[in-house]
C-alpha cells in the first residue's frame, strides 16, 4: 500500500505516560480533529485549532505539531490562513502520492457568526515536500468534473485511502448524506460512487481482507467493517475512559487511527481523538472552546489502553 507507514528510532515509553491529553482546551481555545503521520521516527499531528478572539469572533485553522515519543509535542504552528470566510480545518489524513505529501482538509465558512460551516463548505487538498510547508489549497471536485461547484452540496471531513485490491485507485470519503465516496487515479478527476450510513470524521484502514471504518456518531467512536466498501456491519462503539475524564464529559469524538502494529518500534495502533468538557450546545462552550486532543492505543483493534488505565 502506498500509504503504509514505518517509524525509525521512535522512543515511546507507554508506561511513563501520565495523561491521555496532548493539548488541553480552555475558555478561548479548542483542539479538535487530529490526523497523524509517522515519518522517519517523527510523529506529525495536524489538527483544527479553534480560537475565540475578544468580541467573540471565532477563527478555525489547521495547525501542526511534532513529537518523537508521543509525550512531548512541539508548540503548534499554523499552516492555513486566518480567514473565517474559509476556516480551513478538520484535516483527514496525510498520504504519500508520487514524490510529495498530500493532506486533505475542509473549509468551514462562518463569515456571519454561524455556529456551523455554511452550505459553501467543501473539501480540499494541499501538497508538500517536507510536511511543514504546504501549497495553496486545491478544491476536490469529488462529484465529478462536470458538476458545477455550486451544485456539489455541503461536504466536510475528507479522508483519502488507496484501494486494498486495486493499487493506485484512491478513495475519498467525506461527510455528505452519511459518508459519501468518490474515487480517482490522479486525485484530480473524480468519480462519485454513492453514500453509506455513517457518522462524521471518518477514518478508514485496511485490516487483513477487510476495511475498518472509524466514525463519530452522537458520542463515542463507532467501528464498522466491510470487504467491499459497500456492505458494512457495525462492530462496536468506543468510549474508552470517558466516564472518568472531566475533559471529555460533553462528547468523545473524531477518532483517527494510526496503524503501526507491524512496526517493531511501536507494535500498536494509536487512536487520536478529541473530547469536550461540555456538550456542543452548552452555554459554557464545548465546540469552539474546551475541546482537547488525546490518545489511546491497541495491539489488535479490540482491547484499548491509555495512560492511567490499570491494565495497560
Amino acid at each position: 500500500m502506498a500509504n503504509k507507514q514505518k517509524t525509525t528510532n521512535s522512543i515511546i515509553k507507554w508506561a511513563d505516560m501520565s495523561s491521555p491529553v496532548i493539548f488541553r482546551g480552555d475558555a478561548s481555545t479548542a483542539y479538535r480533529d487530529p490526523a497523524v503521520l509517522c515519518h522517519d521516527g517523527c510523529f506529525h499531528m495536524y489538527f483544527t485549532l479553534s480560537e475565540i478572539e475578544t468580541g467573540g469572533q471565532v477563527f478555525l485553522r489547521v495547525a501542526h505539531s511534532e513529537s518523537r515519543d508521543l509525550q512531548n509535542w512541539s508548540a503548534p504552528d499554523i499552516i492555513t490562513p486566518k480567514d473565517n470566510s474559509k476556516n480551513f480545518s478538520s484535516p483527514g489524513n496525510v498520504i504519500r502520492f508520487g514524490d510529495e505529501w498530500i493532506i486533505c482538509l475542509q473549509t468551514y465558512p462562518r463569515p456571519n457568526g454561524e455556529k456551523y460551516g455554511n452550505e459553501t463548505s467543501r473539501i480540499w487538498i494541499m501538497r508538500s515536500k517536507d510536511l511543514k510547508t504546504w501549497s495553496e489549497p486545491e478544491l476536490l471536485r469529488v462529484k465529478g468534473p462536470d458538476v458545477p461547484i455550486g451544485d456539489m452540496g455541503r461536504m466536510i471531513d475528507p479522508y483519502l485511502l488507496e484501494d486494498k485490491d486495486e493499487p493506485e485507485k484512491w478513495w475519498c470519503f467525506y461527510k455528505q448524506n452519511g459518508v459519501s465516496l468518490s474515487w480517482s487515479h490522479d486525485l484530480k478527476i473524480w468519480n462519485f460512487a454513492g453514500t453509506e450510513k455513517s457518522g462524521e470524521n471518518v477514518c478508514v484502514l485496511v485490516d487483513g481482507d477487510e476495511y475498518v471504518l472509524f466514525h463519530s456518531p452522537a458520542n463515542g467512536i463507532g467501528v464498522k467493517r466491510s470487504r467491499d466498501l459497500k456492505s458494512w456491519r457495525d462492530t462496536e462503539l468506543l468510549t474508552l475512559g470517558q466516564k472518568s475524564w472531566p475533559w471529555a464529559q460533553g462528547r468523545l469524538t473524531a477518532g483517527f487511527v494510526l496503524d503501526l502494529r507491524d512496526d517493531p518500534d511501536v507494535a500498536k495502533a494509536i487512536l487520536f481523538f478529541h473530547g469536550s468538557d461540555y456538550p456542543e450546545m452548552d452555554a459554557r462552550g464545548g465546540f469552539d472552546n474546551y475541546a482537547s486532543i488525546a490518545l489511546a492505543w491497541s495491539p489488535d483493534f479490540k482491547e484499548w489502553s491509555w495512560p492511567g488505565k490499570l491494565d495497560r
